[in-house]
């Protein structure tokens, strides 16, 4: 799948991208645990996407990783589409 095809609230999304720019972590609390997120960019000819980096994810990419999602999930958020591995999606760095 291309990132120009990705659609809101399209579940089990496998898409490959490079990472062009990664933003500030940000930590929060949920459930009395900390948790960290950050948004990066994801890119491929076809387009470019927001992929939010949840915990463990963070710290796996770093700008110029090739980086492949697997049953990822796309959402919306303040009116952008924005791409997630979820609970139940992976996200490997292939290069």
């Amino acid at each position: 799948m291309k990132i120009g095809d990705l659609r809101i609230r399209q579940a089990k999304v496998d898409v490959e991208g490079e990472i062009t720019e990664i933003g500030e972590v940000k930590t929060f609390q949920k459930f009395g645990r900390e948790g960290r997120v950050a948004s990066a960019t994801l890119k491929d000819e076809s387009g470019k996407v927001t992929l939010s980096l949840w915990n463990d994810d963070v710290d796996k990419v770093k700008v110029g990783d090739k980086v492949k999602i697997t049953n990822g999930y796309v959402n919306e958020f303040q009116g952008e589409k924005q791409l997630t591995a979820g609970r139940f999606g992976k996200l490997e760095v292939i290069e």
